[in-house]
């Protein structure tokens, strides 16, 4: 098995220990009943987008700082698996509303910021896949990147600047018996090692196809600097 394999296994392997903590570990909550257990993956994968969306950050200063084209792969990778995991609370986070709030959506301060945040990073991803591949391109989405990181701290302290109908941080309020924390905790690690493992195998698709396309650039430029030189 190759190195990225494993990885895979060993993340779908961990993911299903996290299930286990969060079903047969952690108690029913007593007000919230069964859908509170979405939860521990709600936060986890939105603490996971936080953390892709931190790689794209760093990703892009050092792109702008020394045009490393490592860092800009990189960068570009932790933006699509961020996506991901952004979409992944939105869609757990409605799934809770609708038993709680007794609707899928409403325009929260928390999940108003949530989903602008994914609207900032699928048209980071969409100006990747439109622009003309080439330095310029990598420069503005750098910048997109970087300025785009500021609606994280918005989303993370929302329910603490507005008054929200979303629940506060129990975690740091230490509103979490024993048994919830733990399975919390674990679910949070195992969520992050997928979300490291899924940037590694983007990285890895990311500098496959800049390979190929400097195999099919590489000749063009070649030819058109032989015609100038005549």
């Amino acid at each position: 098995m190759t190195r990225h394999e494993q990885g895979s296994a060993a993340s779908v392997a961990l993911m299903l220990i996290a299930g286990g903590f969060i079903f047969l570990f952690a108690p029913t909550d007593a007000l919230q009943g069964p859908v509170q257990r979405i939860f521990y993956l709600h936060v986890s994968a939105a603490i996971a987008a936080y953390g892709c969306f931190a790689v794209v950050l760093i990703g892009g200063v050092v792109y702008l700082w020394k045009e490393n084209a490592a860092a800009d792969r990189l960068a570009r990778a932790a933006a699509l698996v961020g996506l991901v995991f952004t979409t992944v609370t939105l869609v757990m986070g409605m799934i809770w509303a609708k038993p709680i709030w007794g609707t899928f959506w409403t325009w929260d301060a928390r999940l108003t910021s949530t989903l602008v945040l994914w609207i900032i990073y699928a048209g980071y991803l969409m100006v990747r896949r439109l622009a003309e591949p080439g330095r310029q391109s990598a420069r503005f989405a750098a910048v997109v990147g970087i300025f785009g990181f500021i609606d994280v701290p918005v989303v993370h302290f929302s329910v603490t600047w507005w008054r929200t109908q979303h629940p506060g941080p129990v975690v740091l309020n230490d509103a979490l018996p024993p048994r919830m924390l733990v399975a919390f905790l674990i679910t949070m690690a195992c969520t992050l090692v997928l979300a490291a493992v899924m940037i590694a195998i983007r990285y890895r698709i990311e500098f496959l196809t800049d390979q190929a396309a400097e195999k099919v650039v590489a000749p063009i430029v070649a030819q058109t600097r032989a015609g100038d030189a005549r």
